[in-house]
């Protein structure tokens, strides 16, 4: 029993000390990273000076060719803009303006949803408080809605703040993360969102026929933030466009609910501003090279999404991950040595709206489905579909790329990586962590983290990992609102995510062999 014990510790310990991170190189790296730091010139450009880059929209283009020049300039190679096939409309708002005229006057905080129609001028009516949640709620409610100004959710109950809205991970919130949670086995969560997605069909549809002249919905948050992004319009021609559909603000539309609720009329007036763009109808990704040396054939990729929602400037969402892996590969190239392998940068179109980009990207170069057998399922896309999502059929580039590596989790310091279920890949992870404990990077963990374009490589069956960021202020206060600006980025924090990446992306494009794999998904 004894000996058993003693070779079952000997195995142990030669499998976890299988990697010996190339410490100079980490040395330089963080040199680099922490004294010449580039990263919030990048994100101060994405963010101020291009702004929001809602899919298909001219400033996505505009960012699309920002980061290709800017990748040159950083001296990658083979720097381009990829087309991922067919997006549909573009689609931009310049403002949103609403006011309520009576029982009292008050400039109210509101913004457009995106693929909302414009309302060609400004709009002036009661407003007509009206639940529609539901295929039947549309039903009675026919021929009673024509021209009104409809508010469509029952007020929300706000209630205090009870925590800061910054949150870090400490020791004891790392090591439960780190403890494996079993996976849901099931596509309860798809087979809602695929509910919701028929109803705000049937919403635009029924908003239309019936003439309404503007929908309006309550954002989440409070305190002067609310949650912005698409209305019940879309970028597909094919669907029904809507009427216009603003968000506004919890607070303002709280107190028009209770006015309506107490018999008071309610007059609005609403002026949202808003173009489609049918000139391009493809979407795109940018990509660049630094080129290997011996095994040049071979890749290891890393990216971030580069496309945002429209109602501020992107920042936390994602221009904080593509400004960390622009940081990474810039570092990487700036130590003046070729990596074994080649690395590849790619910043995705998309994201947003189902891993378009990168599910794109993917299919192009490593493996694509064949259509679904059910007809039904053959009408969605891959992340869509329930019970058929087509087999799986490797191309040739599928052996050569090593992993990818994803950041978007916001602003946060990187505190560690998702294995994404991959036992043979943690304790080589935890090994090129080594290092980087003294930064707050020092937990991997088992689970599968889901969401993000990682997935669009994992679901291929290539090695594809998401890095663990401490929380800051995502949830609470950026992640798809209005507040989603440069000022929520932290400088420290965003140095430390691009040395850890860089580290990551290095140790990856050097070590003797491609990272290991999990079995082909069923």
């Amino acid at each position: 029993m004894k000996l058993r014990t003693v070779i079952f510790s000997l195995f142990l310990a030669a499998a976890l000390a299988a990697e010996q991170p190339d410490l100079q190189i980490v040395t330089r790296i963080r040199a680099e990273g922490f004294r010449n730091s580039k990263v919030m010139e990048i994100a101060e450009a994405l963010t101020d000076q291009i702004g929001a880059r809602v899919t298909g929209s001219p400033n996505m283009k505009k960012a699309n060719e920002w980061t290709r020049d800017k990748l040159t300039e950083f001296g990658l190679t083979n720097a381009h803009l990829e087309s991922w096939g067919p997006f549909g409309r573009g689609w931009t708002s310049d403002y949103c303006v609403v006011r309520m005229l009576a029982p009292d006057t008050q400039q109210l905080y509101a913004a457009g949803l995106a693929w909302s129609p414009p309302t060609n001028g400004p709009v002036r009516g009661i407003v007509k408080k009206v639940k529609l949640e539901t295929k039947e709620d549309l039903e009675k409610n026919k021929g009673k809605l024509a021209g009104a100004i409809v508010m469509i959710n029952d007020a929300r109950e706000l209630k205090p703040q009870d925590k800061a809205a910054l949150e870090r991970y400490d020791d004891a919130e790392l090591e439960k993360l780190a403890a494996y949670e079993v996976p849901q086995l099931n596509d309860t969560r798809r087979r809602e969102a695929q509910t919701r997605r028929e109803f705000r069909r049937a919403l635009a549809q029924f908003a239309m026929d019936e003439k309404i002249a503007v929908l309006i919905q309550v954002g989440r948050g409070d305190g002067g933030t609310f949650n912005v992004q698409q209305g019940f319009g879309s970028w597909n021609p094919e669907e029904p466009q809507g009427v216009p559909t603003i968000a506004l603000a919890p607070e303002h539309y709280d107190r028009i609910a209770r006015l309506i609720d107490a018999k008071k009329n309610v007059e609005l007036e609403v002026d949202l501003h808003a173009q489609f763009y049918d000139q391009d109808k493809d979407g795109y990704n940018t990509v660049a090279e630094i080129p290997g040396t011996d095994k040049k054939g071979e890749i290891v990729m890393l990216g971030a999404h580069l496309d945002s929602w429209q109602s501020a400037t992107g920042a936390t969402d994602n221009a904080a991950g593509v400004a960390a892996m622009m940081e990474a590969v810039r570092i990487i190239k700036a130590l003046g040595i070729a990596p074994r392998r080649t690395i590849r940068i790619a910043l995705w179109s998309g994201e947003e709206q189902g891993l378009f980009g990168s599910r794109g990207y993917v299919a192009e170069h490593f493996a694509s489905r064949t259509t679904p057998k059910d007809p039904e399922q053959a009408k969605l896309p891959l992340g869509q579909r329930t019970t058929d999502k087509g087999e799986l059929v490797l191309k040739p580039d599928h052996a050569k790329i090593s992993a990818y590596f994803n950041l978007d989790n916001g602003t946060g310091k990187v505190r560690g990586i998702y294995a994404q279920e991959n036992a043979a890949v943690a304790p080589i992870f935890a090994d090129w962590l080594l290092p980087l404990h003294d930064l707050g990077a020092t937990a991997v963990t088992m689970r599968n983290t889901m969401s993000t374009d990682h997935i669009s490589f994992d679901e291929a069956g290539i090695p594809g990992f998401q890095f663990i960021q401490d929380e800051i202020e995502y949830s609470t206060r950026t992640h798809h609102t209005n507040w989603d600006t440069y000022e929520r980025l932290q400088r420290d924090d965003l140095m430390q995510a691009a040395v850890v990446a860089a580290t990551f992306v290095w140790e990856a494009a050097n070590r003797a062999e491609m990272l290991p794999r999990k079995p082909l998904p069923k």
